[in-house]
């Protein structure tokens, strides 16, 4: 880049060549005052002009001649410059976004005259934009040449039209300028932020109007010390709650945090006009105070933002007369000052601290100071504002004072481009005093192989060439010469970002999504969205968002809506594209149309319609007057459905409804209509809960007045059934106020509720009327005997199901005997009750009751009469209670059955105990029990108890039997003793394969242990035993000839032992004999001889069996049974013939399996003699039956199995038949027949009351047959209420009773005889 030099006569010095040919050719800048300096009272002006943009680069073959430009700035008020170019260019602040108007100030006019050479041929280029920045750089300038600073810029292209020269008329704005709109870099130079040339025509695009605020801050100004007020004004009428609001005072000073004694911000809502107000209120404004403010309004997706300024006009410049400590020190946080506008809040708190200075004159001491040492003097003497500070200073006339290092200075500012270099030049008065040179006060030094700063020596000149500079190298430096310093700074210049791919304009449909694309010439590169000039907002709850990839830059927007409609525009350095974006809304369709309605007076309406978009609001109109929701109307909008509710219709709701959907032209309308219905006038009857009571016979005539336009149908229905005016008996009748109901002669049927509709074209009404007829009651139903007694009864009914429509006044009760027709009334003055007791009624006869009511009309017909039912008594009490045995837990009783027990019988005893110490009496058994034996369980231990006992029959308890002493429950030592039953007191057989079932009971308290033993060794597993409290029982299911021998059975409690022995016998069949042989043959006789079999089968030999079988035939024919000795002779053999013979060994268990034979013959042999056998006929043993023991009259206890025996002869065997009262009993679980040698059993099992009759067993075979009666009686059986229980019909019962009294009667009878 080329170095500006500058001459002390302020004219141009010839460009220094560089080394190489082929580097950019530079350029000279000369600023040159007029000749006369105007003074203006207010300030001086330092104006820094800059190029806005590089210029296009060009190859070194065609790099142009150096062309010097001209720059004339002057403060002559007006003073304008002459340029050739018609289109003016002015440049405004432009702050976020905004073109704001500047506030009023007064403005000074600078001539620019600007001459270009260009060489011919050298390519046309547009020149770039220009922005002149109206701000002033702050710094001292030591020389006079130095009011206005010059920068180096790259060679601007051409014009189009060669060297023309231009009139630039730039506005430069006084030092009076806000802060917000100044900065250390954009004060000076002003870089991209203009619009591109051929756009200043164009008319900018007015933002469309807000959609939240109503009322803008609007901008003012005030006198230094004095209070304004900013209001803004939001509509919360579709809002659902409140939005949220932020002051900034310019770009990014949040005002929240700054409330205090100068600044106040309020909130207030009014209800009625629904409308939030937002102030903010300044106090004894502050010359600082001044600038750019900004009001945000955030709900949300909606957003809105507005921009005013505030101008503090000084009163006086009285600027010697003030203490410059107090008037620029910056009040810190949490003192009385707090609340000032100023960014000393941001930084680091720290605590004031308030030191006695001693006075001086600070003003002295800034003018005769350098610039650098501007910043340590105000730390120094407590000065915040610099900034202020400066500007007071440039106000204040000071002498300059010449530089006696320094020939010439560097100059204020320079201007690179990134990548390339930069020459700063200072000349020297006294060449031999020490040079250092600093970058942001850290010393540059130099060495070898650091390429980037080079030092260079030219005469008086100093030269600092830096390489490469990129964005670090832009800093403040500084060159000190002995004690004087000279700094600068060096602005290194980015190039712009250019716009590649323009924005296209974009047409759509709310809820669509919107994706506007843009491409620029640098990736990563910063830019920012606009609509209609205001920065888009892309936080994280922003409905936009912004995605880059590359060059390509993406604006989204997901859902959109009516309010995104507007110009949408990306700003980047180099440029900015704009483009429309049309957002529609959706055609709307109507899926429902409201619908005409005609509504009853004081009823809700309801209109609702249906409208696609869903999300579209809409207003309601009632000829043509907008409706506002109330308590009593409301409006609700639900995603496509809108309604209207009203809770309660009136006359003034009628009308021409209409819903006009927001942004639409179409309408839905409808109309309502309210009608008033008939009614009927009830409460002209006067009569108790509308009912009409009359006496069954009579005539009723019943008159009821109505209303209702038009005169309504009536119609008088009861039930279903319509009553027409043309029936006999029961007709209705309409007249014009009224309407009759006529019962001629008013019978029970016609009870009931009338009811009378009455229609016309405005609605229907109802009523109704009960007629109440009354009349005699209907009779009762048959009464219920609840229970019985000796000679009572409890008897109980129902109500008349119909009481005649008059309430009951009491019943009149009869009974008679069942046997007999005449019925004996028992009360003479009405029972109240649906009870009664009869009394003195005769025990054991049947009897029967029957019910009348009674009402204020009469008496009812008599009831159907009761089931019969026999007066019973209870039981006398149990007699004998003794206790049986006790434990740790139980105690077992025992009683005797009542003494009299009566016609009812005995249905069971009921135990019931009390803790001594109590009255309570406690049931111990939950069902009744028939033995007179019972163990109570579930006692405590070492507990005193009584125990009673109640017998129970079909009339109730009988008195109880108590015991006399209290009983302790504890278990009391009984040795144990083994009680052998006879039968196992000798030896115990049975036979192989037989079961073998001991029970060896003992006694012993508490329960004994039991243990058996066979010969002194455990017995075998085979063998089950069970033991319990009082026995134990030894089962062997199949007994085996090991189990035989002699078993030891021990009972022990505690110390106490018994013992006893059983001799257990297991027999089996014996072997055969051994050894058979014939002894000897004389005559017809044989003498045999064996010896005894060697397996007896455990048991003695009892004798032996001889068969002899012929030779010829093999039949085998018993000789003789039962012989107990080892040999015999057999007789009378025939002879002739040869035997063979065989013997059989028999114990008690049989004849052995097999018999052992003589392995040699007899042979009977003939000696002469001739034997005569006579003849023999055969006996007939047939013969019919014969019953040679008879049936025998039984007794058996209910419960227990009772048997019948008889014996029978016959031959062949006879078919015996069991009859019960001349009835064959057939497959009937309850018996079982048994028939063995000629014994007939019949077995009864559990015999009842019922089963008692003449039981016959009945023989029959081919010769005849036979049959023999006996007669059952059942004693303890059923009793009379188990009878009816079981349905068994009165007839049986009677019978049955008759004869269990008779058989008590003989009984005792014979007893008595005895």
């Amino acid at each position: 880049m080329p170095e500006p030099t500058k001459k002390d006569d302020g004219q141009p010095e010839e460009n220094v060549a560089p080394d190489s040919g082929d580097a950019p050719s530079e350029n000279s800048v000369v600023m040159t005052p007029k000749e006369a300096k105007v003074a203006t009272k207010d300030t001086e002006a330092i104006v820094t002009v800059t190029e806005a943009e590089a210029a296009v680069p060009m190859p070194a073959a065609e790099t142009p001649q150096p062309q010097p430009v001209v720059i004339v700035v002057t403060e002559l008020e007006p003073v304008e410059g002459e340029v050739t170019d018609p289109q003016p260019l002015v440049t405004e602040p432009v702050e976020n976004g905004h073109n704001e108007p500047e506030p009023t100030q007064a403005k000074k006019h600078v001539e620019v005259t600007e001459v270009i050479e260009e060489e011919p041929g050298t390519p046309k280029v547009p020149a770039p934009s220009m922005k002149k920045s109206a701000d002033t750089k702050a710094t001292p300038i030591k020389d006079k040449d130095d009011d206005v600073t010059a920068s180096t810029p790259s060679p601007p292209p051409p014009t189009e039209d060669g060297s023309i020269p231009k009139k630039l008329s730039i506005d430069l704005p006084n030092d009076s300028d806000p802060e917000s709109t100044r900065g250390r870099k954009d004060s000076v130079w002003s870089l991209g932020d203009g619009q591109p040339p051929e756009e200043i025509d164009k008319q900018i695009e007015t933002p469309p109007l807000s959609t939240l605020l109503i009322e803008k801050p609007q901008s003012g100004s005030i006198n230094v010390g004095g209070d304004i007020n900013f209001v803004a004004k939001v509509e919360a009428k579709d809002l659902l709650r409140k939005p949220t609001i932020k002051w900034f005072k310019g770009k990014w000073m949040d005002l929240a945090s700054k409330t205090g004694k100068h600044l106040q911000l309020k909130e207030s809502f009014d209800r009625f006009t629904k409308i939030h107000t937002f102030e903010m209120h300044i106090i004894k404004a502050k010359e600082n105070y001044a600038g750019n403010y900004r009001c945000e309004v955030n709900y949300k997706d909606k957003f809105d933002s507005c921009s005013f300024d505030l101008e503090i006009k000084e009163v006086s410049d009285g600027s010697q007369n003030i203490d410059i400590r107090s008037a620029f020190k910056r009040s810190s946080e949490g003192q009385d000052d707090a609340g000032e506008l100023d960014f000393s809040g941001l930084l680091k708190h720290r605590e004031h601290k308030q030191e006695e200075v001693p006075e001086v004159d600070v003003w002295e001491i800034l003018k005769n100071a350098r610039p650098d040492e501007y910043e340590k003097i105000a730390f120094t003497y407590g000065i915040t504002d610099l900034r202020g500070l400066l500007k007071r200073l440039k106000k204040t006339k000071k002498e300059e004072k010449k530089s006696e290092a320094f020939a010439k200075r560097l100059e204020p500012a320079y201007q690179v481009d990134k990548g390339g270099k930069i020459r700063l030049v200072v000349d020297l008065a006294d060449p031999t005093v020490e040079l250092k040179w600093y970058k942001n006060g850290q010393e540059i030094r130099s060495t070898p192989n650091n390429r980037k700063y080079i030092f260079e020596h030219k005469g008086t000149q100093r030269i600092m060439v830096i390489n490469n500079c990129q964005i670090n190298d832009d800093a403040a430096y500084s060159v000190t010469a002995g004690e004087e310093k000279c700094t600068t700074e060096l602005f290194v210049k980015e190039l712009p970002v250019n716009i590649v791919k323009k924005l296209e304009p974009v047409k759509t449909t709310v809820n669509e999504r919107i994706e506007l694309e843009c491409e620029v010439s640098e990736e990563g590169a910063k830019v920012k969205w606009m609509k209609n000039g205001v920065e888009v907002p892309t936080g994280v709850r922003s409905r936009y968002r912004v995605k880059s990839e590359g060059t390509k830059h993406w604006l989204i927007i997901d859902d959109a809506t009516k309010d995104d409609t507007g110009t949408y525009s990306l700003m980047a350095t180099g440029g900015t594209t704009e483009a429309h974006v049309q957002v529609d809304l959706k055609p709307l369709k109507i899926l429902m149309d409201l619908q005409s309605v005609t509504v009853l007076l004081g009823q809700p309406l309801k209109l609702n319609c249906e409208i696609y978009p869903g999300n579209v609001p809409g207003r309601w109109y009632k000829n043509g007057q907008l409706i506002q929701p109330s308590e009593r109307l409301s409006i609700i909008h639900r995603t496509k459905n809108h309604s209207l509710d009203i809770e309660c219709s009136t006359i003034h709701d009628a009308g021409d409804y209409t819903f006009v959907p927001e942004g639409y032209t179409q309408t839905l309308s409808a109309k309502v209509h309210i009608i008033d219905p008939p009614r009927v006038h009830l409460e002209a009857l006067n009569v108790p809960d509308d009912t009409v009571t009359v006496v069954a016979g009579n005539k009723l005539r019943l008159e009821i007045p109505i209303s209702g336009e038009p005169a309504p149908r009536v119609v008088w229905m009861k039930g279903e059934r319509v009553i027409l005016d043309s029936g006999n008996r029961v007709r209705a009748e309409t007249f014009a106020d009224h309407t009759c109901l006529t019962i001629d002669i008013v019978e029970r049927e016609d009870t009931g509720n009338y009811k009378i509709v009455l229609q016309n074209e405005a609605g229907e009404d109802t009523a109704s009327v009960k007629i109440k007829v009354v009349d005699i009651p209907d009779p009762p139903e048959a009464p219920m005997v609840t229970d019985v007694g000796g000679d009572w009864c409890t008897m109980t009914w129902e109500l008349p199901r119909y009481d005649g429509g008059s309430p009951i006044l009491g019943y009149f009760i009869e009974r008679k005997k069942k046997q007999s027709s005449r019925w004996m009334r028992l009360n003479f003055d009405l029972c109240k009750e649906t009870t009664f007791e009869p009394k003195k009624m005769i025990e054991g006869v049947p009897y029967e009751v029957r019910i009348f009511a009674v009402n204020a009309i009469g008496i009812s017909k008599p009831s159907e009469p009761s089931k019969p039912f026999i007066p019973l008594a209870v039981t006398s009490e149990p007699t004998m209670l003794v206790v049986d045995d006790v434990t740790d837990t139980t105690v077992t009783m025992k009683w005797r059955p009542p003494d009299a027990i009566g016609a009812a019988g005995l249905d069971g005893y009921q135990v019931e105990y009390c803790i001594e110490g109590t009255d309570e009496w406690i049931l111990a058994n939950k069902e009744l029990i028939e033995k007179t034996r019972y163990t109570i369980t579930g006692l405590p231990v070492e507990a005193k108890i009584l125990v009673r006992i109640k017998a129970i029959n079909a009339a109730g308890a009988s008195p109880p039997r108590t015991t006399q002493h209290s009983i302790l429950v504890k278990e009391v030592i009984e040795p144990p003793k083994i009680r052998i039953p006879r039968h196992l007191k000798q030896t115990y057989i049975r036979k192989v394969g037989e079961v073998v079932n001991l029970v060896v009971p003992f006694v012993g308290k508490p329960r004994p242990k039991v243990n058996w033993l066979k010969e002194g060794q455990p017995i075998d597993q085979t063998i089950s035993i069970r033991n319990s409290d009082c026995d134990s029982i030894m089962f062997i299911r199949k007994a085996e000839r090991k189990h035989s021998g002699k078993y030891e059975l021990s009972v022990q409690v505690e110390n106490h032992i018994d013992t006893a022995m059983l001799d257990i016998q297991i027999v089996d069949l014996p072997g055969p004999p051994q050894a058979v042989k014939i002894e000897e043959v004389w005559g017809n006789n044989v003498a045999l001889d064996w010896n005894p079999p060697k397996d007896n089968g455990n048991a003695p030999i009892i004798g032996y069996t001889i068969q002899k079988a012929d030779k010829k035939t093999m039949e085998w024919y018993t000789c003789i049974e039962h012989y107990h000795r080892t040999c015999i002779t057999i007789s009378d053999l025939v002879v002739g013939n040869e035997y063979f013979f065989r013997i059989y060994s028999e114990n008690m268990v049989g004849l052995s399996e097999s018999a052992t034979a003589t392995k040699d013959s007899a042979l009977i042999v003939k000696e002469g003699l001739q034997l005569k056998i006579p003849e023999y006929n055969d006996r007939d043993f047939t013969e019919p039956p014969i019953f040679t023991q008879p049936l025998i009259n039984t007794f058996a206890i209910a419960g227990y199995n009772a048997t019948l025996n008889c014996s029978v002869r016959a031959n062949p065997r006879p078919k015996v038949i069991w009859m019960k009262n001349k009835i064959t009993i057939i497959d009937d679980p309850r018996y079982r027949m048994f028939s063995n040698q000629g014994v007939c059993t019949l077995e009864i099992r559990k015999p009842s009351p019922f089963d008692g009759g003449v039981y016959t067993c009945k023989a029959v075979n081919e010769l005849g047959e036979a049959q023999v009666d006996c007669k059952l009686e059942v004693k303890g059986g059923f009793t009379f209420f188990e009878l009816m229980k079981r349905g068994v019909p009165l007839h049986l019962i009677d019978k049955y009773m008759n004869e269990s009294k008779t058989s008590e009667k003989s009984e005792s009878e014979k007893k008595g005889s005895i």
